[in-house]
């Protein structure tokens, strides 16, 4: 059993490795056996298609960023939803530089002709590190929501899927604070992403201090104003 588990961790490792120097079109069952110097037939049986192994990398990527997020978030106290988005956003954006491999499989370019399954570990591990920030505002949103009292979002607007999982682990959640939700992760998500792909560097010496900037600034749509701790 230790070997079985020991091999399956270095044929995900080595998937990583070729993404890292080839992107995500070099992640291949034979190709990771050679590399190995397996069989391709002995790898088959730990991985019985290349989309499975992709599926379950996918998994381990959002289980780990959720679990970053989730310790960022529980490192403040619950009733300061502006200082849990603040620890969010700097674990968000130290996890994505750390990982830039990891931060491209999930959020980046898709792998070629990579059919995800309905449901499964993936989609399970997606909704767990969504679920974080989503929570995040959910606290914040009695603050919040004067600031928000024109919004004309409806659940049409969301997908039905998206929607479903939304209103089951948030039930008293209306749609604005949904939206509410993916625009804070559209601001952290941006700066983020440009920084992982190298299209900050041309124009910024100092991205860590640009994007808290950002994070201080995005305090306010959640109805709080935060004081810099940094200064």
């Amino acid at each position: 059993m230790r070997l079985r588990e020991a091999t399956t961790a270095e044929i995900k490792a080595t998937a990583l490795k070729h993404m890292a120097s080839s992107g995500t079109a070099a992640i291949s069952l034979r190709a990771i056996a050679r590399d190995m110097g397996m069989t391709a037939g002995a790898i088959y049986s730990y991985f019985d298609t290349r989309d499975n192994l992709v599926s379950v990398l996918i998994a381990d990527v959002y289980n780990a960023l959720a679990g970053t997020l989730e310790a960022a978030r529980d490192s403040r106290p619950h009733d300061d939803p502006a200082a849990q988005i603040l620890a969010y956003g700097q674990a968000y954006r130290g996890w994505a530089v750390a990982n830039p491999e990891e931060f491209r499989l999930v959020y980046g370019d898709p792998v070629p002709d990579y059919q995800p399954p309905e449901g499964g570990v993936a989609a399970e591990a997606e909704h767990r590190a969504c679920a974080v920030l989503t929570g995040i505002v959910a606290a914040a949103w009695p603050k919040a929501q004067h600031l928000h009292i024109g919004s004309d979002h409806t659940w049409s607007d969301f997908d039905p899927g998206f929607a479903g999982l939304i209103r089951e682990s948030f039930p008293d959640l209306p749609p604005a604070a949904v939206a509410l939700s993916l625009r804070v992760w559209g601001r952290m998500h941006g700066l983020v992403s440009l920084e992982v792909y190298g299209h900050l560097r041309p124009q910024v010496s100092e991205p860590a201090k640009l994007y808290r900037a950002e994070m201080l600034d995005l305090s306010k749509s959640l109805g709080h104003v935060l004081v810099d701790e940094a200064h």
